[in-house]
């Protein structure tokens, strides 16, 4: 009985070692990146149309420029992150139509699981070029693109709450 015991222990064991990623942390960026998109997408399919001029200050950036700025950020990050190159593409203008910054919204966020689907561990300490021009791990745009997704949620649910509009993880769950 004690053989057959430290076999399944053994066997197990073995189970849940071939069962580990060799990119932990490539995974992680995958797993979040649905709920993510989810979110961020649908904020921005919130805010009425009329209101993606608002800003809550007149130092801070309109919700449109918001909109532009995530295109942007996406594209860098999820390029950097998965080691492919950035797609040339027309460039969101913070006095683009809510369709179109949300079209190119959800167009930037399909670039990241493209990109994402590429991303390996092994390359994370491979040098990349930052925003100020000077060489980076990539484990920067790892870290980058984790925060910008937070940081930019949690900016368009601030614009959405204060025009009355609660932010898709407020939203009542559905039945």
């Amino acid at each position: 009985m004690k053989r057959f015991l430290m076999g399944c222990v053994l066997f197990m064991s073995a189970v849940a070692l071939a069962q580990q990623s060799k990119s932990p942390v490539s995974d992680v960026l995958r797993e979040m990146l649905p709920g993510r998109e989810k979110n961020t997408v649908g904020a921005f399919e919130l805010m009425p149309a009329d209101k993606f001029g608002y800003k809550p200050t007149p130092e801070q950036m309109t919700f449109a420029h918001l909109a532009a700025h995530i295109v942007s950020s996406n594209y860098f990050f999820c390029s950097n992150v998965g080691d492919v190159p950035r797609p040339k593409i027309e460039e969101p203008k913070d006095t683009d139509e809510k369709d179109k910054l949300v079209a190119a919204m959800k167009a930037s966020f399909e670039f990241c699981h493209t990109a994402l689907a590429k991303a390996d561990d092994s390359k994370l300490n491979d040098s990349i070029t930052w925003f100020d021009n000077k060489p980076r791990p990539r484990a920067w745009a790892f870290m980058g693109l984790a925060s910008s997704w937070a940081d930019h949620y949690g900016a368009a649910a601030m614009y959405l709450r204060l025009n009355g509009v609660l932010p898709p993880t407020a939203q009542p769950a559905k039945k």
